[in-house]
Parts: structure tokens; C-alpha cells; sequence
């Protein structure tokens, strides 16, 4: 897992929202909200795993979804505290992988890759251990993620450009043997400029759902995005839905 003073300290907390600020559109957020607004229920508690600065976590509590969150960065936790609404939101600072958070959740949820930030097959199956303990019967667990995009990938090449912008340039290095991807950020500024390396390990739906049914859940719908969208062989990412068994 990430820590707080590396990928995601004080330097990249203090620009994550612009810097994602494609992400904090009304059109990309109201969808997910709603979706997991829908599956908390009235009066249902939600999980966050990863809450950042509350990208989701904010509009979620103004639906009325009581929201807790875990948050491996002190930084980005900050930036949540101090937004309107923020303090509303429970934050428990840790690995998501393994944090435990006091009471049960009708909903615990994932969003925007975060599970690849787990760079490893046993803390993203860690992870759902975690989430089952976490849920009451008849909850669920949301994730959203990207299919690995492999097949962009010409034989002898291991790099995919996701940004090229004017002075913001981003690829993703992949390496197919273990599943481990690296994102390399460049941007320029007034001729100067930066350089951010982050790790991540990509993970395919299948695996996925063998690591819910290891945790005792079990897959419930899988769609291409927020606005159930089917999900097919050519989509380049899902939202899925594992449910913990009533009985």
C-alpha cells in the first residue's frame, strides 16, 4: 500500500482535486452517487475505502448515507476535513487493506481504481476480507475499476500514453508477468518541471470475483459504468457488485 508521505503526501494532496478535476464533474459524480445511494438504502451506513478529499463521500452524506471513511493519507484526509460538510465525515486513518472501523456497513464501496493502489494479489484479497467482516448481511461491496488495457499493447512493447496535453504527459509501463503497472506523470510549468512515479497492480474481473467468494461474497451485477451500461468484451472498464449472503 501507498504511504502517506510518498504518492499521495502533502504535495499531490494540495492539487489532487484539480489535477483530477475531470473526476469531480457533475456528470461523472451524480451517476456513482446515485448508484450507491440506491444500494445503502434508508438509513444504511457506507464504507469508503481510499476516501481521498470526499469526492464521493461528500455528495453521498448530502443524500443522507451516513459515510465513513479510510484514508492511508493524513494529507488528503485534511483536505476532506476542510471542505463544507467535511467534518461530518468520519475519517479512520490506515491501510484499507486491513483497517478495522468500528460497527457494520450496508454498503462498502471503491471507486476510481483505487483498488490497483493495493500493489499485490494478497493485500487486494487482504482487502476483501477486510470488506466482508466489515458488511452486514445482505450487503454490498462496489468496485470500480479498469479492464487492464493489454490490448493496446503491440508484441515488444510495455508502454500505454493515457495524457498527452499541451505540458502534462502521462504512460503507464506494464509489466504482464506479475500484473504490476507503473503510472509516470510529467508536467511542465514555466519551463520547469516535475516528475511523479506510482505503482499499481492491475487486476482482471475473474480475479476479482474469486477473491469475493475466498471473503464469502458473491458477485450480484457487473456493469460497464454508473449508468448500467452492459458490460461486454470490448468495455475498458466495470463497476461490479459482490453482496454478502443473508444466510
Amino acid at each position: 500500500m501507498l504511504d502517506d508521505d510518498g504518492y499521495f503526501g502533502e504535495s499531490v494532496a494540495a492539487r489532487y482535486d484539480e489535477s483530477s478535476a475531470e473526476m469531480f464533474a457533475p456528470d461523472v459524480v451524480d451517476p456513482a452517487v446515485g448508484f450507491l445511494a440506491e444500494l445503502a438504502g434508508e438509513g444504511g451506513r457506507a464504507l469508503e475505502l481510499g476516501v481521498g478529499t470526499g469526492r464521493i463521500a461528500l455528495p453521498l452524506a448530502r443524500r443522507g448515507v451516513a459515510v465513513h471513511g479510510v484514508e492511508l493519507s493524513r494529507a488528503m484526509a485534511e483536505r476532506l476535513r476542510a471542505k463544507p460538510g467535511g467534518s461530518a465525515i468520519g475519517v479512520t486513518i490506515g491501510d484499507f487493506a486491513t483497517t478495522r472501523v468500528d460497527g457494520t456497513f450496508s454498503l462498502a464501496y471503491l471507486v476510481f481504481n483505487t483498488i490497483m493502489n493495493l500493489t499485490s494479489q494478497d493485500a487486494q484479497a487482504d482487502c476483501f476480507r477486510t470488506v466482508a467482516a466489515h458488511l452486514e448481511p445482505g450487503g454490498c461491496f462496489v468496485v470500480e475499476v479498469a479492464v487492464p488495457d493489454l490490448r493496446r499493447l503491440p508484441p515488444g512493447q510495455n508502454a500505454v500514453p493515457f495524457r498527452v496535453d499541451g505540458g502534462r504527459l502521462g504512460f503507464d509501463l506494464y509489466d504482464v508477468a506479475t500484473q504490476s503497472v507503473s503510472s509516470h506523470h510529467v508536467e511542465i510549468v514555466d519551463g520547469s518541471g516535475t516528475y511523479l512515479r506510482v505503482p499499481f497492480r492491475y487486476v482482471w474481473p475473474a480475479e476479482l470475483d474469486l477473491m469475493a467468494r475466498i471473503a464469502g461474497l458473491r458477485l450480484r451485477e457487473r456493469w460497464d459504468g454508473w449508468t448500467r451500461e452492459p458490460f461486454t468484451g470490448e468495455s475498458r472498464q466495470h463497476v461490479s457488485v459482490w453482496e454478502k449472503p443473508t444466510g
